[in-house]
């Protein structure tokens, strides 16, 4: 059954209607074409969101495809990681390789290189072994100086054998070397490191009693002892000197040069 409001809307549609019909032509014409005019963003809000819904759809990955994807981001990532912890390596190889192709060209000695093959574990900072002996070089014998890739002293040759040969470090007891201090011509001896736990310093001792040494002052062999040739670098004074021994001589702490602890190849100076 129709309500009341029916009966009077499908009356007004009705009436509008016969309107419509007995305007004149060009009159209907502007009234259609205003009531098109009101209709038509809506009809094309209704297109363009029914474009977007179908452009979503078409744009949503699956979660199984993005996951594949997060997996194949993360191993690329790591892969590049892994290149440049190889690059880096291959750039310091490359750099150690340089120091040790062209110091020897700039040498007044007549080195020989020698592969570091073995520590001792209970001596680590005092001896070192190196794959070179009398079977490889007949030159090779006790006592013939040993420097690092740049030139920088590293200790004596201490024993030799045929294929290996054990060179104490500098800063042993059992490696003195006597050194001069480039800037005051002051000499000593480098007769100990600086602690049992720092291998990366030394105690230059038994200079005059009124010494004063400042830190960044050069210290290189002095050619004296028979052992060492004069001007091989050593390195540099740490810190102020000080008097010791009750005040008999002065001493300092040096940085040494070389880098004792990362020793991967070294050259033996063969003296004549």
């Amino acid at each position: 059954m129709f309500k009341r409001s029916h009966f009077i809307a499908l009356g007004l549609v009705v009436l509008l209607t016969l309107v419509l019909l007995n305007l004149p032509h060009h009159t209907a014409n502007r009234i259609k074409l205003a009531l098109g005019s009101l209709f038509l963003p809506l009809f094309g809000l209704s297109k363009s969101s029914q474009q977007l819904v179908r452009e979503a759809r078409e744009a949503l990955t699956p979660r199984s495809d993005l996951l594949k994807q997060i997996e194949q981001l993360q191993l690329t990532n790591r892969l590049l990681r892994l290149e440049q912890v190889q690059v880096e390596a291959l750039r310091r190889e490359n750099e150690r390789l340089r120091q040790l192709v062209g110091w020897p060209t700039q040498s007044p000695w007549n080195p020989r290189l020698a592969n570091v093959v073995a520590r001792d574990p209970a001596n680590w900072g005092q001896a070192i072994q190196i794959g070179l002996g009398t079977h490889d070089d007949q030159r090779m014998r006790v006592d013939l100086p040993v420097l690092d890739a740049a030139g920088c002293l590293v200790g004596r040759v201490s024993a030799v054998g045929l294929t290996r040969s054990q060179v104490e470090l500098i800063g042993n007891r059992s490696c003195p070397v006597s050194a001069l201090v480039r800037e005051t011509g002051e000499s000593g001896v480098i007769a100990g490191g600086a602690g049992p736990l720092d291998k990366t310093m030394a105690t230059l001792s038994y200079l005059s009693s009124n010494s004063n040494l400042k830190p960044g002052q050069k210290v290189i062999t002095s050619g004296m002892g028979g052992i060492f040739p004069k001007g091989i670098p050593i390195g540099q004074i740490a810190e102020d000197s000080r008097l010791a021994d009750f005040g008999l001589y002065t001493e300092a702490r040096v940085k040494l040069a070389a880098n004792l602890g990362a020793l991967e190849e070294v050259w033996v100076v063969m003296t004549p």
